[in-house]
């Protein structure tokens, strides 16, 4: 099936496929192997969003940091620059995306494991919109997607890489799924743990027509990773709608070691990827510790999935 005929496109926005690649297309990453996530805890408890002051960035702010290249504009939403009043937009606290009148039914009032799979094919068939979770081993995507639901043991964590070896899936609110899907770059697993990616994480991004968008996990306590940036370009190239997921905001790292702080680091990964992209992919700076970008990621999912499901 060609691209353009993927049920998928006909409901994302659109703004995410527009995308100019200069990196070489990859042909294949080596990811773990599939073994079976058992969990069943549920949170019965409605999670509220906090106060619509707390997540936006200040008007001020938002004169000085962004200009119309650099943000990420949902479909349906207009936005213009006034010499007297500045950037007419809302943009969430730690990203560049701005807020629509799509950002709303985002709390979290439940969460559920339902099922891991082996194959695309075998993934729920109900129809109902979902959110895929990706990124290097240890970077974070356990921690990140139970702060998410308020849960420490919805996703399995470890302290080894790779842990996560199968599509799992964790419905929300029983009207959408978050995916969390194997992690790439770790080296050290056995080789017969290994599945290709042609065959697995990839076939997934293409023929998963539910899939509403990737959340690719960037981890920003260390320098950008020349494996994150490839894993970009095919998303990329391949037009599969992604979100760029800063983790780790909140580690701060010695300057007299070498070490820059998460904001430079996000920066950097920004202007590397500035010229693979016709328009600015959105991101979010995150901490699956201090709960950091937790609503800026729940609207984001909210307005991307209302938008979905409408169109």
């Amino acid at each position: 099936m060609a691209l353009s005929q993927l049920p998928r496109f006909t409901h994302c926005p659109p703004s995410l496929y527009n995308t100019h690649i200069n990196l070489p297309l990859l042909t294949k990453l080596k990811l773990p192997t599939l073994t079976r996530l058992k969990s069943t805890l549920t949170t019965t408890e409605p999670i509220p969003i906090t106060e619509a002051h707390n997540f936006l960035t200040p008007q001020e702010e938002t004169q000085t940091q962004f200009s119309l290249d650099k943000l990420f504009i949902p479909p349906d939403t207009e936005v213009s620059i006034n010499e007297n009043s500045g950037l007419s937009a809302r943009i969430l606290k730690g990203s560049n995306i701005v807020l629509s009148k799509y950002a709303r039914d985002a709390q979290v009032v439940q969460a559920e494991f339902i099922k891991s799979s082996v194959r695309t094919e075998d993934c729920p068939s109900d129809g109902l919109p979902e959110f895929a979770l990706v990124g290097r081993s240890n970077v974070g995507k356990s921690s990140l997607l139970n702060s998410l639901v308020r849960r420490k043991k919805l996703a399995l964590t470890s302290k080894k890489p790779g842990k996560t070896q199968c599509i799992n899936h964790f419905k929300v609110n029983d009207s959408w799924y978050l995916v969390d899907l194997p992690g790439y770059g770790y080296a050290s697993a056995p080789q017969e743990l290994r599945t290709d990616w042609n065959k697995f994480t990839k076939d997934y991004f293409l023929n998963r027509s539910t899939l509403v968008s990737v959340f690719l996990l960037i981890d920003a306590s260390i320098p950008a990773k020349k494996i994150d940036l490839e894993y970009a370009s095919w998303l990329g190239q391949n037009q599969v709608p992604m979100t760029l997921i800063f983790t780790k905001c909140d580690k701060r790292k010695k300057k007299r070691n070498g070490g820059k702080r998460p904001e430079e680091n996000v920066n950097e990964f920004q202007e590397l990827i500035r010229g693979f992209f016709e328009t600015a992919p959105p991101w979010i700076m995150t901490s699956g510790v201090t709960n950091q970008g937790r609503d800026e990621m729940l609207l984001h999912m909210a307005q991307l999935r209302n938008y979905w499901l409408k169109h």
